[in-house]
């Protein structure tokens, strides 16, 4: 099957080399018909629209002149072919195609009027006049990015046609283009955010934005207007809907295709005499651009039997479908399936209200068991094994065309047939008995129902028995005599004996490896040897210490080491991944405490996370449990009814991965982006940044094991061509030792350092020691030695022996040699712009290396002081509510669109960051685009000032349950937020209309003494109010001048 291009890039890159390869009349008609294809395959596209019009006109122009080097047959058959009115046709055809192009439909309309104005100078008829003057009074009523020129050329267009009706033409222009400017400015923020993107060049990022620009449009299309305002049209929906299609990595997306053909459906039904296009063109060109989607190929087949396409049409779709190769290209059937479900499904409909003598029963009959045969062939060539479908769709459709055609007993032995294969599922065997209720009164025998149910109860090893035996009680109930009731009520409770012993059994076993996995957890004593935060030296025991009058204190730090003890224990002992559960078909509308009181009797609860599906229709919810033995009581509810409704309760073990190495920008949209062919994620849970901003990993739990499972084969991938992931069963007990020169020992901070050393003095001093692989001098922003550094030694005994230059003499200065020690406490996190800042550079992995730590235990008082803005006050905004899992470069990511970024400073024991760019107007840009931006579920942005960050105390939050009745008490009093969802946001002090000329002083964080000196007027700006968003928006509006 030929390979076509896709996008606008491959086209246009197809059709430039075929144009600059094109030697004679027939070569250049062939580039004009690859030029068709384009446009049919991306009709909206500019890049593509605009190329051809130039093509078009430059034939125009080389067959009319003699020195183009043309042979003169082919001119003479390029004049007819190429004529003045084919080039003006075909632009004003290109700018009607994509005026609705927001950001560039104005480069080719630009064109097109150049070319017209050009010829109206040449022959100014009163027609021709009133012809261009209804083209700009068409283009003034459309929104697009350049508006402004469009009227200042329409201006200078009556200027030199029609001076006398001036001032009431534009009058009138400014009037009807309102709506059209109106509906510009409402994007205009969206489409900033979008070229400052594109500019970036990251594909995944541009695809991002515009996925969010694309639900805030649609969402416009259906939102009702304030009054007196204009709806939002949906052909703007459908131009950008195209140019994400055409110009970014979502033309590659399925789902992107499918919500366009939905929303375009949709929108056919709310007014069907709307002009945007056929969906099935649309569902045609998206098969083309991603031809392993069954979804859309059998939303192709669906579309073409709504249009009552015939049977060869729809059959040679289905044709192209299976002929690409690429429907299994993950590896699974899913998408093959797909494919064949919708093409079943239409051979049966097909047959419905015709006489069975009708060609299509005959077509249905070849056709249905040849799909089944397909199918299971193809699965056995990817598997290389026997293959079933674990739906079983396919049969299904199957049986109900045999039930519907009056063939009940062929209809039985498919269902007998599946039973080998499919005996396992609760699913199967409702199925199996409906379908029995359905055609019990064709059958000779009335007890075929209560038989399946029967068959079913007895099968070893199935997954909901519990389901099956209330189905069988109630069914004898309702349709059975009172002997056949009895044998049911005792075949339901030996079956449910034979269930409890199995589990019992089970949950022996899992015991038993519970124990085993806990056995393989290094031993505390080994752990406090090894650990490098005992790294302090303690003094050797002397006799004194073993006296009498000393045995208190042995005998209380006996005891603190027994808490620490019990302490470390009880940490080691939590372990998530296997004392968690997961229940589903909870009430739609269930709380987080009627969840903890259903499940109170059976276990404790250390923490739950309740999630509502997105169909409204029910809850799940992760619970954790303080131990394996609670989690199996909690089983016990298995199959019990919560209100109306039956749950289902699971293990949550093998579910949860621990992921890291990831970028650093990456948030909950990535994580779902990069995981989303394994399966659905449930949840996602990030570290606390609170006091290592440098942290980088987080706990993704799906909804399936074979979802986490597939999930690691992810364990290892490049991303970025930089972080190579880790994708792991999370499991306490296999935690990492740190790596690292620090870490290991192998790395000495010198103190002390005369000014004039430099690196390879260190080197060649310390090199007698061993091999170096490192030397660092701490400079300041001038360069300057600030009399600190550190030293990589290759091994540890190097770095060992090297501390013998401790307390020795180096040039004029004692040196003081000590093992660097790892600290973990680091609650700020600053990143400058590359280039402009004394601050070290982010390392391999992307994340900002930080100086040491101070020694000293207590943080200076004012340190906000130290990250103060003084001249770049105006170019400096702060965020507020930031939550404490988000690190500097997902604050950096999101504030880049608005401008260049001299330093990013993230304090999350405020809740908040510091953002300090380049010049006013970004700022002024940045501090109206985010505030309200959400930046992670629940979590909007607030922006402020100086005072307000540093007034706000850091997000204290407890994943644990407090019980009783003191609880949320106990929680407010120990600072703990009773909603660990949405943390209430600072307030916002923005400058008042107080009494004149008394106006509120820029904060600094601090305040300061007050002084008996009158204020004056010294020309500084200290004392200026701080600027609110109508400031910074009159400062945006004037290029940033005052």
């Amino acid at each position: 099957m030929e390979q076509s291009p896709v996008g606008e890039e491959e086209w246009l890159a197809l059709v430039d080399e075929a144009s600059r390869n094109a030697r004679d009349l027939e070569q250049r008609i062939k580039v004009v018909e690859l030029y068709d294809r384009a446009i049919s395959a991306e009709p909206w596209s500019n890049p593509l629209w605009l190329a051809r019009c130039d093509w078009v006109l430059s034939l125009y122009t080389d067959c009319r002149d003699p020195d183009a080097g043309w042979p003169e047959d082919e001119r003479l058959v390029g004049q007819e072919l190429f004529s003045l009115q084919t080039a003006q046709d075909l632009w004003q055809e290109g700018a009607a195609a994509t005026q609705f192009r927001l950001n560039d439909s104005h480069e080719l309309w630009n064109r097109w009027i150049t070319i017209e104005l050009e010829l109206l100078a040449k022959s100014p008829t009163r027609e021709q006049v009133e012809r261009v003057r209804k083209i700009f009074f068409d283009r003034l009523q459309i929104p697009h990015a350049k508006w402004d020129e469009t009227s200042q050329m329409f201006s200078t267009f009556l200027t030199k046609y029609d001076e006398p009706s001036y001032e009431s033409t534009m009058v009138q222009v400014t009037q009807m283009g309102s709506t059209a400017r109106y509906l510009y400015e409402q994007r205009e923020q969206h489409e900033l955010k979008l070229q400052q993107a594109v500019t970036a060049g990251d594909k995944e990022h541009i695809a991002s934005v515009m996925k969010e620009y694309l639900e805030w449009e649609t969402f416009q299309t259906v939102t009702k207007p304030k009054k007196g305002l204009p709806q939002s049209p949906q052909i703007l929906a459908i131009a950008l809907y195209e140019r994400a299609l055409a110009s970014t990595i979502l033309g590659r997306d399925p789902g992107t295709w499918e919500d366009y053909i939905a929303f375009v459906q949709q929108s056919y039904i709310v007014n069907p005499d709307a002009q945007l296009g056929s969906p099935l063109y649309i569902v045609q060109r998206a098969t083309a651009h991603c031809p392993w989607s069954g979804s859309l190929w059998a939303r192709y087949i669906l579309l073409a039997e709504t249009q009552n396409l015939d049977f060869s049409s729809i059959e040679d779709i289905k044709h192209a479908a299976t002929s690409t190769g690429v429907l299994d290209r993950d590896g699974t059937m899913d998408e093959v399936i797909e494919v064949y479900t919708a093409w079943c499904g239409y051979l049966r409909r097909n047959t419905i209200d015709k006489p069975l003598e009708d060609e299509a029963f005959d077509v249905a009959d070849a056709g249905l068991p040849g799909s089944l045969e397909a199918v299971q062939d193809w699965g056995r060539r990817l598997h290389k094994r026997e293959y079933t479908d674990p739906s079983f769709k396919i049969e299904r459709i199957m049986i109900q065309y045999l039930t519907q055609k009056g063939s009940i007993e062929e209809a039985r032995e498919f269902w007998k047939r599946l039973v080998n294969t499919h005996q396992k599922s609760y699913v199967f065997w409702q199925q199996y008995y409906s379908w029995e209720m359905t055609v019990r009164y064709l059958n000779k025998s009335s007890n075929l129902p209560s038989m399946v149910l029967s068959r079913a109860l007895r099968t070893k090893d199935l997954d909901w028995p519990e389901a099956i035996m209330e189905l069988y009680i109630s069914h004898c109930n309702n349709y059975e005599d009172a002997h056949t009731l009895l044998g049911a009520k005792d075949l339901v409770r030996r079956q449910f004996q034979l269930v409890t012993k199995r589990r019992e059994k089970l949950a022996i076993e899992q015991a038993e490896l519970y124990a085993q996995q806990q056995q393989q957890i290094v031993s505390p004593e080994a752990t406090d040897e090894d650990s490098p935060g005992n790294s302090k030296r303690k003094r050797e025991p002397t006799s004194e210490d073993t006296t009498d009058g000393n045995t208190h204190k042995k005998i209380k730090n006996e005891q603190s080491t027994a808490d620490a003890e019990a302490l470390r224990q009880q940490h080691l002992t939590r372990d998530r991944e296997n004392t968690t559960v997961i229940v589903t078909n909870l009430p739609p509308e269930v709380t987080q405490t009627k969840v903890r009181q259903y499940f109170k009797e059976y276990g404790h609860i250390n923490s739950l996370t309740l999630k509502t599906e997105a169909d409204k229709l029910s809850s799940t919810c992760l619970i954790e449990f303080r131990s394996n033995d609670d989690v199996q009581s909690a089983f016990l509810r298995d199959g019990k009814f919560f209100g109306e409704n039956q749950i289902k309760v699971e293990s949550g073990t093998g579910l949860t991965l621990y992921v890291t190495n990831y970028p650093p920008t990456a948030d909950e949209n990535y994580m779902h982006t990069l995981f989303k062919d394994c399966g659905e994620i449930f949840s996602i849970r990030w570290p606390s940044l609170k006091f290592n901003t440098h942290r980088r990993f987080c706990y993704i739990t799906f909804r399936k094991a074979e979802a986490a499972s597939a999930a690691t084969r992810l364990d290892g991938n490049l991303l970025e061509n930089k972080f190579k992931l880790v994708a792991k069963y999370s499991d306490p007990a296999a935690k990492k030792q740190r790596e690292g020169a620090t870490a290991e020992g192998r790395e000495l901070h010198i103190t002390s350092l005369d000014s004039s050393l430099k690196e390879d003095d260190l080197k060649e001093v310390f090199g007698k020691y061993g091999k170096v692989e490192s030397v660092r001098i701490l400079r300041t922003f001038k360069g300057e030695s600030k009399g600190a550094g550190f030293i990589v030694f290759e091994k540890k005994d190097e770095a060992t022996a090297a501390l013998e230059l401790d307390k020795t003499k180096l040039k004029s200065s004692i040196l003081h040699v000590e093992l660097t020690q790892a600290r973990n406490y680091k609650p700020i996190a600053t990143s400058r712009e590359k280039g402009t800042s004394a601050s070290p550079a982010p390392d391999a992995d992307g994340d900002t290396m930080m100086s040491p730590a101070s020694t000293t235990d207590n943080p200076h008082k004012n340190q906000h002081a130290l990250h103060q803005p003084s001249e770049g006050g105006n170019r400096t905004i702060t965020l507020l509510n930031v939550p404490d899992t988000v690190n500097d470069a997902r604050i950096r990511a999101i504030a880049e669109p608005f401008g260049n970024i001299i330093k990013v400073v993230l304090r999350p024991d405020h809740q908040g960051a510091i953002i300090e760019f380049e010049d006013v107007n970004s700022a002024g840009k940045a501090s109206l685009g985010l505030e309200n931006h959400e930046i992670a579920p629940g979590r909007r942005l607030r922006t402020g000032g100086m005072k307000d960050l540093f007034a706000q105390s850091s997000e204290v939050k407890s994943d644990r349950i407090v019980v009783g009745q003191n609880g949320k008490k106990e929680k407010e009093k120990a600072g703990i937020s009773t909603s660990n969802f949405m943390q209430p946001s600072v307030p916002i002090r923005r400058p008042g209309g107080g009494r004149g000329g008394l106006g509120q002083k820029r904060g600094l964080g601090f305040s300061g003494g007050k002084k008996p000196v009158p204020a004056q007027d010294t020309g500084s700006d200290t004392n200026a109010k701080p600027k609110s968003n109508a400031d910074f928006k009159k400062m945006f509006l004037s290029g940033g001048k005052e």
